[in-house]
């Protein structure tokens, strides 16, 4: 099993990586993949994605979960 972020942009469509954005890597838990977003969460706003959602494998997990300041 691997868990990834989906990166999404303003109107909740899937993003491409933008420049300066980190790559989102696969993590073995859910745990691993929530702690790397709460670390980079700034970083990905400020290249311009808005939302992440979380899957296992091709599982939705969960999201859109917005990086918007609220």
């Amino acid at each position: 099993m691997a868990w990834t972020w989906q990166y999404e942009g303003v109107e909740g469509q899937p993003a491409d990586l933008p420049a300066g954005a980190p790559e989102p890597p696969e993590f073995p838990t859910q745990s691993d993949a929530e702690s790397w977003v709460g670390e980079v969460w700034r970083e990905l706003r400020e290249a311009g994605i808005h939302a992440v959602t979380l899957f296992e494998d091709d599982h939705k997990t969960y999201g859109p979960m917005s990086l918007d300041p609220a």
